[in-house]
């Protein structure tokens, strides 16, 4: 099985295992300084464990007054970063992985905030549509430095053994503001026409070469299509990947898109596996050096197909290694069920871009495997019985965690499957991995020897007989339900009903109350079949979600035909309207409506909860039974709980 994807394959002189990529992806998990810790060094460690051929790492700055790209970032501007970097390689080669370390500088986009007051640089002073920071046009000096400051930076990673570097010039940043006629409007050797605006990319590549040799790979990667108006399109990069082949680049690693369309550098879960495939296919057919492309997969299975159709040579996964570093392994030994996949919430990139280290909903250790793994997993549960209530995500993960540390363990759900909130989270249009996370953590329950009790209610009596020596409370939270005039009626329902199929509601004209992610989505399902308002006291909607995604979703709401309406509350529902309110204002405005919906969030069911820590000396509350969240709250809580229960 997967015979190609785990073939062994060469770029330039370096043999990788198997033709599994894990792309470059920022972490904030280096120190301020630049130098790599000991967990950005443990979290490229579990993935080269887990099988994975070849580890690009995140950007790595070559300058450090204009170059700053994120806060907690490697650097290779001198000599004194080798020490860490040479653990860093260590680690990972001891799995029979390769590393290359890849070489960036942000160029126009970044803010001064992160240089320091000091003002971006870029070829031509042209600001970022998304930064919107005026940057500095680079003197041709300036530039002749830069190259330099690269070339450096690939002696550097080469004296601390990394197998080879990548020139990020993609995404928009510095080399592909070079490349790309959009924004290099320079007259000097870096500009003016195509062949001129290669001279920053290609001078860098002939130093590198000078100076660490032929067999020290060199690979560039490239924004295969910016999307943008006036910039680079695919008949351009192809020539691009060509000549770069011709002065021998040992591979192109094939993305899309700058900041300006971040869809395509980031894309959000309503992008399918695949949709920019035909790019790097494209260059592939005209070059003769390995291809590497991302193309959002999820499944191994979607590799090998590519690999087998010519898309590429090696497969990149990059946000499937941050949800399950093991996946390549799991792969192998045929175990996909028990790979946790990315879901396309893009929570990891929301903390990176918050300055905060890497979070994943589906995996809550990463970024954290120095304080969560198997050495740190206290196994003393001596065979002790816990009982789990609940089996949403918090419960469901609680449940393993414990399991592994040797409780025996008892998850006991009140409705016929297990799932919780994951199982009305997984109904809207593009929700469907989240359906697969249901799939993933039912499999490891089976695994970790946990007993599933489905149809029952839990009472403090049904507990008392079971007699466990410690309760985990995951039973989640009430819809919430305001107190006014009205809300009592037969057309008032939760979003929870609509989404679980629990009512039917079709020819309406229909009033969501609440405008979050589950109102927001609920829309989306609902508009299908009816005319639908939006309504939220506060004056936006969706900020939970992730730019990309609250855009995308936002455009779906809004070709639906989808009616949006901020500052605004509900203060009473009659039969064929709802009376809203200005917050601030006072006036008060009558929506008509065959349907209302609720969508207002849950509350903890703190009674139920209060009855259970009374009633046992060792209880555990986790998710919404606690503080209503979001899943990515609820799996962490859940996981840094059972690890001290």
């Amino acid at each position: 099985m997967y015979e190609k994807l785990f073939a062994t394959g060469m770029i330039g002189s370096v043999e990788i295992k198997n033709r599994i990529v894990m792309p470059p992806m920022g972490t904030s998990l280096s120190s301020f300084t630049g130098e790599a810790t000991d967990e950005v060094i443990r979290y490229y460690e579990e993935r080269a464990k887990g099988g994975c051929g070849l580890i690009i790492t995140e950007i790595a700055r070559i300058d450090d007054v204009t170059g700053i790209g994120e806060p907690g970032q490697l650097s290779v501007t001198s000599g004194k970063y080798i020490r860490k970097l040479v653990q860093l390689t260590e680690a990972v080669h001891k799995y029979d992985s390769k590393i290359f370390l890849q070489l960036h500088h942000p160029g126009r986009q970044v803010s001064r905030s992160l240089l320091n007051g000091v003002q971006p640089v870029a070829p031509s002073a042209i600001p970022c549509g998304v930064v919107k920071e005026m940057p500095r046009a680079l003197t041709t000096e300036e530039c002749d430095d830069l190259v330099e400051k690269f070339i450096r930076g690939a002696v550097v990673a080469k004296t601390a053994g990394f197998d080879g570097v990548e020139l990020h010039g993609a995404h928009g940043y510095l080399i592909n503001e070079f490349l790309s006629p959009y924004t290099n409007k320079r007259t000097d050797k870096y500009g003016g026409d195509f062949f001129k605006r290669l001279t920053f990319l290609t001078s860098i590549v002939k130093g590198i070469q000078a100076a660490c040799g032929p067999k020290f790979p060199v690979s560039v990667r490239i924004s295969a299509d910016e999307f943008i108006e006036g910039g680079l399109k695919l008949e351009d990069t192809i020539q691009i990947a060509k000549i770069l082949e011709a002065q021998g680049v040992a591979a192109i690693d094939v993305s899309a898109g700058t900041y300006e369309t971040g869809y395509a550098v980031i894309e959000p879960q309503f992008l399918p596996e695949g949709w920019k495939k035909h790019l790097a296919k494209a260059i592939r057919e005209e070059v003769s050096i390995p291809v590497i492309a991302v193309n959002n997969l999820k499944y191994p299975k979607t590799a090998e197909l590519f690999l087998e159709e010519g898309i590429c040579d090696f497969a990149s996964f990059g946000r499937a290694f941050l949800a399950d570093p093991y996946w390549p392994n799991k792969a192998k030994a045929r175990q996909e069920e028990l790979i946790h996949k990315c879901i396309g919430c893009l929570q990891c990139f929301k903390t990176v871009f918050n300055g905060k280290p890497i979070e994943c909903t589906v995996n809550p250790i990463v970024g954290r495997e120095l304080r969560y793994n198997d050495q740190t997993l206290i196994k003393d549960g001596d065979g002790r019985e816990v009982v789990v209530v609940g089996a949403g995500p918090g419960g469901m993960h609680a449940a393993i965690v414990l399991a592994k540390r040797g409780y025996r363990v008892t998850l006991v759900e009140k409705t016929d499957s297990l799932g919780g909130t994951l199982k009305t989270a997984e109904q809207p249009p593009a929700k469907q991995m989240i359906g697969e996370l249901i799939k993933t953590l039912a499999a490891e329950i089976r695994d970790a020897g946990v007993t599933v009790i489905l149809n029952q209610e839990v009472t403090i009596e049904w507990l008392q007989e079971m007699n466990p020596f410690g309760v985990v409370v995951a039973c989640g939270g009430s819809p919430i339900v305001p107190r006014i005039e009205g809300v009592e009626q037969e057309h008032v329902v939760t979003a929870e009903d609509v989404l679980l199929k629990k009512v039917t509601i079709e020819n309406q004209k229909v009033v969501i109350i609440g405008g979050g992610v589950t109102g927001l989505e609920t829309a989306e399902v609902m508009a299908m079949n009816n005319h639908v308002t939006v309504v939220e006291m506060s004056n936006s909607v969706g900020n939970a979600l992730y730019t990309s995604n609250r855009m995308m979703l936002l455009n779906h709401l809004k070709e639906a035909n989808v009616s949006i309406q901020t500052n605004r509350m509900l203060d009473k529902i009659n039969g064929d309207h709802v009376l809203l309110k200005e917050p601030d204002m006072g006036f008060e405005h009558e929506l008509p409506c065959d349907s209302v919906v609720l969508a207002l969030g849950v509350t903890p069911r703190r009674s139920f909860v209060k009855s259970i820590q009374e009633s046992f000396a060792h209880v555990m509350v986790v998710g919404d039974a606690n503080k209503p969240g979001q899943i990515v709250d609820s799996m962490k809580e859940a996981n840094d709980k059972a690890y001290v229960f």
